[in-house]
């Protein structure tokens, strides 16, 4: 899956990649996809679809 690394300032695909929940609005979670950007190593995160 693809993700907008900020550092680097491109869409790469995400390393390490893991989907994780988050707060949302009304106390609803939110799923999402969390890893790392395989050049710089800066976290990179990715909200999903319902």
């Amino acid at each position: 899956m693809q993700a907008y690394c900020v550092k680097c300032r491109e869409k790469k695909e995400i390393a390490d990649a893991q989907e994780v929940e988050m707060k949302g609005k009304g106390g609803k979670t939110r799923r999402a996809m969390k890893g790392r950007c395989p050049n710089c190593g800066t976290v990179m995160f990715r909200i999903l679809s319902a």
